[in-house]
């Protein structure tokens, strides 16, 4: 396999999971590291600096928030977490302290590496400093903060502007309604539901169908996600 392969380091200490991913994500074209613990994790991703990491929250040693929490101290590489815990607050948690993504198990291997792309696509967005998104019929200028449905530019006020830039420049990832809130109202404004008033006019302006939205996502009880395919 090319060195050029992204590494993926998958953190899990259920060997019959990692057998599985290892399995699966090699035979899609990826290079795999594994760790069993957060100590070695925050070990290989200091020695590989790993594309892309996978991350069980119930590791032996510590809580996989806390290896979030420490990676993000040093490295921007895409934090999917792939974690029994089904409860809304240890994902939101997750998400907050640093996660890109959270797919809970059982899952489905299909939805797994479409998240894993996304992920990809999004550090390699980040890593260009790009100026410009672009998914379906939507087009954003950041440069010039001009928004585009169809080719028709779509006027929107100062806080729907910097709701749908932050939702842009991590498409196809879970926005919590804590970051939401912090890029239109700042990190001190706690109330959710001024999220929900904004995100349904966004809608009204960009989605073909408000009612049935292709493009803003809702996760319910966490946040949203733009499409980016």
């Amino acid at each position: 396999m090319s060195d050029a392969a992204p590494q993926v380091l998958l953190v899990d200490d259920e060997q019959a999971i990692a057998r599985v991913l290892h399995k699966a994500l090699t035979a899609a074209g990826y290079r795999i590291a594994i760790a069993e613990t957060g100590a070695q994790a925050l070990s290989v991703v200091a020695r590989n600096a790993p594309e892309l990491i996978v991350l069980d929250l119930g590791l032996p040693d510590m809580d996989g928030k806390d290896v979030i929490a420490a990676l993000r101290e040093w490295t921007e590489a895409p934090i999917l977490v792939l974690s029994a815990r089904h409860d809304e607050a240890e994902r939101i948690a997750a998400l907050d302290v640093g996660a890109d993504d959270f797919v809970t198990k059982p899952f489905h291997m299909g939805e797994l590496q479409a998240r894993l792309r996304a992920a990809l696509r999004h550090q390699a967005r980040r890593r260009a400093e790009s100026t410009e998104y672009s998914c379906r019929d939507l087009s954003i200028d950041f440069i010039k903060r001009r928004v585009t449905v169809y080719g028709e530019e779509v006027k929107l006020t100062r806080k729907e502007y910097d709701l749908l830039r932050t939702l842009a420049q991590h498409a196809g990832q879970v926005v919590t309604h804590k970051q939401l809130l912090a890029a239109g109202w700042g990190a001190t404004v706690t109330d959710t539901q001024f999220v929900r008033v904004y995100v349904g006019q966004l809608r009204q302006k960009i989605e073909e169908d408000p009612s049935a939205p292709k493009l803003i996502l809702t996760e319910p009880g966490i946040g949203y996600r733009l499409q980016d395919e």
